[in-house]
């Protein structure tokens, strides 16, 4: 009878330790490491009405990570799903490869600390100095916001 006790009463000591630990790293945000993220900057012109911007969908399973690319050329292009999908295992960053056309592409980016945000390498409207921040969609039924326009080329 005290084996048993002495057993249980391990039990409980180590669930109680590490129950308050798996729920404090769940709620401290990151990136997930199963189920769906969606990342976004989409944006309407206000003068013609089309979209602007992209929007990356990330998919986490056990197995393999998979991501679904769009972005806009005018129209929102249509789903493009990339290849040689890879996230750090530490959620900070990732790349992964789409076929445009004839071209091959490759995408990457760092993930804010919290995951809310997807800051992709490169620059807005071809300006380094301005990164393009997607932010993490919450509310799939928002209308999209209106785009702001690129800056004057700098000389």
């Amino acid at each position: 009878m005290k084996t048993s006790h002495r057993i249980g009463s391990a039990l409980l000591l180590v669930s109680v330790t590490v129950l308050p630990a798996a729920l404090a790293a769940n709620k401290a945000g990151g990136l997930p490491r199963h189920g769906m993220v969606v990342y976004s900057d989409l944006c309407v012109h206000e003068g013609s009405g089309e979209y602007g911007g992209q929007r990356i969908t990330l998919q986490r399973f056990a197995e393999v990570d998979t991501v679904i690319y769009e972005y806009t050329a005018g129209g929102l292009s249509w789903p493009l799903v990339a290849t040689d999908v890879n996230v750090d295992p530490r959620g900070k960053m990732m790349y992964f490869t789409v076929q445009e056309g004839e071209d091959e592409r490759t995408i990457s980016g760092k993930f804010s600390p919290n995951g809310e945000t997807l800051t992709l390498d490169g620059g807005y409207c071809d300006d380094q100095s301005q990164p393009m921040v997607l932010a993490k969609v919450h509310d799939f039924s928002r209308a999209a916001k209106a785009c702001k326009a690129c800056p004057a080329p700098k000389r």
